[in-house]
């Protein structure tokens, strides 16, 4: 019985929100833009995960004497996963590699967002890879909820 309330405080206090709509997935972040794309850099370098770029949109914005909320994208992958996904269907290639965007809406949350891989299986046409897909899935989740989760 204790196990089980350890258990469901454990679950309540790693609670979050992920939203999942327009072929995007979102989830929920406790942290300030900054912090939340920090932690996501930190874990996919601690992943062994190429980390390709980290753009800073509303740094951009401001070059040109423009406002944007804080906005940032962290481009990052895997050949060991990228490859099978484009051999599978080689149109996935524009959408690779794989993005994060990391910002606050106009309510002051933040925000991680990524492509659904089960967007890009329908957007690319792409058969006989669900293992993949599934895999690329399961890493983008486990990767955002150790970002967001406090």
């Amino acid at each position: 019985m204790k196990k089980l309330l350890l258990l469901g405080l454990v679950i309540i206090s790693t609670s979050f929100s992920v939203i999942a709509n327009n072929g995007l997935v979102k989830y929920e972040s406790p942290y300030s833009v900054k912090v939340t794309a920090d932690r996501f850099e930190n874990i996919v370098k601690e992943k062994g995960l190429t980390l390709f770029a980290r753009i800073d949109h509303q740094k951009n914005a401001k070059s040109v004497n423009l406002e944007l909320r804080p906005t940032e994208v962290i481009i990052f992958g895997n050949p060991k996963v990228g490859t099978p996904l484009m051999v599978c269907a080689q149109s996935v290639a524009i959408d690779l590699p794989q993005k994060v965007m990391v910002s606050e809406g106009a309510n002051n949350k933040v925000w991680l967002t990524y492509n659904n891989p089960d967007y890009l299986q329908k957007r690319h046409d792409m058969n006989g890879c669900d293992a993949i897909i599934n895999k690329v899935l399961d890493v983008l989740s486990k990767l955002s909820e150790a970002v967001v989760v406090k």
